[in-house]
């Protein structure tokens, strides 16, 4: 496995990361603690040194597995987790999942410290707002960070779904080191004022569902269903009559495949690793056969002119539905 830089801060990571939500949350079925902890650690045989994962996947269980499964190879991992939510009055949507935001000084400082204890570790190298809290300015939160970072607490800092202003206005208070959002060939908008900021400011890119939460992998069709316990049955883009026109895109990108002698996952998310060199996506999954074909994805590459034919193909492909369930949508800053 290949590594980049998080932008200019010197934050060395695997080329491709591991997002680790999947192991216990939105995805199912999951494997057990004992398969979990095999293949994460296999992650880490294969290349892998960047994982992520979050206080709020499963109500802390995901942040006890990957603090397990990794506490052998801390030294040789960088571990990035999220905070920005109050657990301890939790408010749950229709699909279970948190819904109430905080980022209050305080919050944040029972978070990391309960993150540290969960993760195993006495630093967490990238701590993530996991959302932009709309009720405390932003400059509070970056400057609560600087105070965690000068305590050693927390190496670096990041943003997820923040909108280029917020991330302007905190890097100002103290230096971001990466933003994660949601990014792949069929979710562009990054492109129009994220990645144009980011690559001003000098800050790193974590697209998360690079996969496009499974689809551009091929593994659908029209006629496929999912489960009321997959997350995927309530987004508008999965529903059947959306899913029937995005696979469109996905039609497409097998047949760049077939050209390439590839998998169409590796397709995506070696178009992703093309866009900027300080990008990095997370893909995460729960086979190692997907873990180390998404490794090799580093291996694929385009020349300009294919990046150009791919780019303007895409512009013409139009997807339908959002990319998340109304209760959901609401929390992302626009």
């Amino acid at each position: 496995m290949t590594t980049r830089l998080l932008g200019n801060s010197g934050l060395k990571v695997s080329a491709v990361g591991l997002g680790c939500m999947g192991f216990t949350q939105s995805y199912p079925p999951y494997p057990d603690k004992k398969e979990t902890i095999r293949i994460i650690r296999k992650a880490v045989e294969l290349g892998y040194t960047f994982f992520d994962t979050a206080e709020v996947y499963s109500m802390y269980k995901n942040e006890e597995l990957v603090g397990e499964a990794l506490e052998p190879y801390r030294d040789q991992v960088v571990l990035a987790t999220k905070f920005g939510y109050d657990l301890e009055h939790v408010q749950m949507d229709s699909n279970n999942r948190p819904v109430n935001l905080s980022s209050r000084p305080e919050t944040i400082r029972k978070a990391i410290e309960g993150s540290l204890k969960r993760l195993r570790t006495d630093h967490i190298d990238l701590y993530y707002q996991h959302r932009v809290d709309p009720q405390v300015p932003i400059e509070d939160v970056a400057g609560m960070l600087g105070i965690l970072i000068k305590e050693g607490k927390v190496l670096h800092w990041g943003l997820s779904e923040a909108s280029a202003a917020t991330i302007r206005r905190a890097h100002q208070v103290c230096c971001v080191t990466a933003v994660q959002s949601e990014y792949s060939m069929w979710y562009r908008k990054p492109e129009e004022e994220l990645l144009p900021v980011l690559e001003e400011l000098g800050i790193g890119f974590v697209p998360f569902s690079p996969l496009g939460k499974g689809v551009l992998t091929g593994a659908f069709n029209k006629d496929t269903q999912f489960d009321h316990s997959d997350f995927r049955s309530s987004i508008p883009r999965f529903n059947p009559q959306n899913l029937l026109q995005n696979l469109t895109l996905v039609e497409s990108i097998c047949e760049l495949a077939e050209q390439k002698e590839t998998t169409p996952a590796r397709i995506a998310i070696a178009w992703l690793l093309a866009q900027k060199p300080w990008i990095v996506p997370i893909p995460g999954t729960k086979k190692i056969a997907r873990l180390i074909e998404n490794a090799g994805a580093v291996d694929i590459t385009f020349t300009s002119d294919e990046l150009t034919d791919i780019s303007n193909h895409l512009d013409h492909i139009r997807i339908v539905g959002e990319r998340y369930p109304e209760e959901q949508e609401m929390l992302t800053e626009k």
